[in-house]
């Protein structure tokens, strides 16, 4: 009897142990998972370049875990949104570009997403002939799309209220780099060019622009015909001083880069008499005065040029004929023909037809 209560203690001390080292065990299987859902890498970059996730606005948890796992970003989806519903990220996604860095742990994402510390694109524009360039440039780097943007610049009531209309509202664009968050909508974008807009032009050259007589706009609007005759920065200004003689007296600008953007064909290297006779405000061979809006985005230089023109007495150019980019200058129209005759002997020469 004696024997048989020991052995009855001895198995019910054996089952309890062995409940115990399965439960240990299981804790630590447990603790093992939860420390691997936390902290152990869950995301993968197999690009050596930087790799971002784009989270658009409006976009749920459930769009963020689809693009993770459409992209393979992350190797174990379960255990990612395990941590995320914990974290509470699920409910307070932001959108943004994130970029995403090998060997992440889950923790790791879910905080930099969560933080909505994105990193800053960069926008650089410069070259930039007409509106649907610029719309094109800019909706390829931020949030906003290409329609969205070109509805704002087509927007007259709006436009109106920051001092533009649909015409010259390129002369607002200063060229430049510029940081913005990826998720940046089109009305916030013009919120920031138009103060970029206001620093740039400093009390100095808004008093220089009204010494020469001229508005914010039309300074750029000149500058964006200097920006297009010379590829010499050094002679910028002089340029500048043949327009401004010209506007002075009353003469046609006779530009022939407005003439090009009049036609829309920026391929044209030889302005012929069919393309001076286009009919547009644009073609100053038919329009006196300025364009009504600019022919490009002037750089920074080209509007300090026009600001600090060369007061010369130069009234026409053309074009070296040694193609060095440099033009001879001169002050009467008999001069002016033989540079001309020089340079088209020139253009022949290297069968430069149009």
């Amino acid at each position: 009897m004696v024997k048989r209560k020991k052995k009855g203690r001895s198995l019910v001390k054996k089952v309890i142990i062995s409940l115990l080292l399965i439960f240990f065990i299981g804790t630590l299987v447990f603790g093992y998972q939860i420390y691997n859902g936390i902290y152990r890498p869950n995301v993968f970059i197999k690009n050596k370049g930087k790799t971002y996730l784009y989270i658009h606005t409006g976009a749920k948890f459930d769009d963020v875990l689809n693009s993770l796992n459409e992209n393979n970003y992350i190797h174990n989806s379960f255990l990612f949104q395990w941590l995320a519903d914990r974290m509470n990220y699920t409910n307070h996604v932001k959108p943004g570009r994130y970029r995403l860095k090998n060997n992440m742990s889950n923790k790791e994402l879910i905080e930099l997403l969560r933080s909505g510390n994105q990193e800053a694109v960069k926008i650089t524009f410069n070259n930039i002939r007409d509106k649907e360039q610029l719309c094109e440039k800019i909706s390829k780097n931020i949030e906003a799309s290409k329609s969205s943007i070109r509805d704002i610049f087509e927007d007259k009531e709006y436009l109106s209220s920051i001092g533009f209309n649909t015409s010259n509202i390129l002369t607002m664009f200063i060229p430049n780099t510029y940081d913005f968050l990826w998720n940046t909508s089109a009305e916030e974008f013009m919120k920031r060019m138009t103060k970029e807009y206001k620093i740039f032009w400093t009390e100095e050259r808004k008093s220089k622009a009204k010494n020469i007589g001229l508005s914010q706009t039309e300074v750029s609007i000149l500058a964006s015909i200097v920006e297009l005759e010379t590829i010499r920065r050094d002679e910028k200004n002089i340029v500048a001083g043949v327009y401004i003689n010209r506007l002075k007296r009353g003469m046609l600008l006779q530009a022939d880069p407005t003439v090009i953007f009049a036609t829309g064909d920026y391929t044209i290297k030889r302005v012929l008499s069919k393309h001076l006779s286009y009919n547009s405000p644009y073609n100053t061979y038919l329009y006196k005065g300025l364009p009504p809006g600019p022919i490009c985005i002037p750089s920074i230089s080209s509007i300090d040029a026009v600001l600090n023109y060369n007061k010369n007495n130069f009234i026409y150019f053309c074009a070296k004929e040694d193609f060095s980019g440099y033009h001879n200058f001169a002050s009467n129209i008999a001069q002016h023909n033989i540079n001309a005759r020089k340079y088209q002997r020139e253009l022949n020469k290297r069968k430069i037809m149009n």
